[in-house]
């Protein structure tokens, strides 16, 4: 849960509001109904959306989604899993009042614990929820994103903590300007990997 908290509020403090809700759509879905953990992600889910059409213009699904994420935020503690919950609906408030404020004072950072997260921020695993999003949203391949990932946690797993698959991966989530680069590098590490075990594979059988 957590990583997925944070993975989406970076991708929405990176100001890619639509893609935020795919960090923790995966995680909202497979929840109970009305669950608390199923209505702060699903308030935070309609909060991006209300964002997204803000900037849009279009004030009514704003206005719209606004008021209905603060339905699903509603009898949460006002500091939840790590989120200002009694915060997120302080913006909700003013932005159903008025959709415009997005315009005239900007998209407002989401925090977790206490902090701005951004996308450099993130540990391994939230960075590789956040690859996933960008992934999907920018066309690369999600195969070799997923093996990288996976290649990685093996690293981890074995205390490699400086593994190459490990940065790729979290650069390939922090770094827009370069992620076609990064991307081209991960590939051609994971080429490299897979060549290595299809060499291996039947030896011993």
């Amino acid at each position: 849960m957590r990583e997925h908290l944070r993975a989406g509020i970076a991708v929405f403090n990176a100001g890619d509001f639509h893609d935020a809700h795919d960090a923790w759509e995966d995680r909202w879905l497979d929840l109970e109904s009305d669950t608390d953990d199923e209505r702060l992600l699903h308030g935070l889910i309609q909060f991006t959306g209300a964002v997204h059409h803000g900037y849009g213009r279009n004030w009514t699904g704003c206005v719209g989604l606004a008021e209905s994420a603060d339905e699903y935020l509603s009898g949460l503690p006002d500091d939840y899993r790590g989120i200002d919950v009694a915060r997120v609906r302080r913006i909700l408030a003013g932005i159903s009042r008025d959709p415009e404020v997005l315009y005239r004072r900007g998209a407002p950072l989401l925090t977790h614990e206490g902090a701005h997260v951004l996308l450099e921020d993130l540990d391994f695993e939230a960075a590789a929820v956040a690859a996933g999003v960008y992934a999907e949203r920018e066309g690369y391949d999600e195969t070799v994103v997923d093996r990288g990932v996976a290649y990685a946690r093996d690293a981890l797993a074995d205390g490699l903590e400086n593994s190459r698959f490990v940065h790729l991966v979290r650069d390939f989530a922090a770094d827009p300007a370069n992620r076609g680069i990064v991307h081209q590098r991960l590939a051609g590490h994971v080429e490299q990997r897979r060549h290595r075990e299809r060499d291996v594979e039947g030896l011993f059988d």
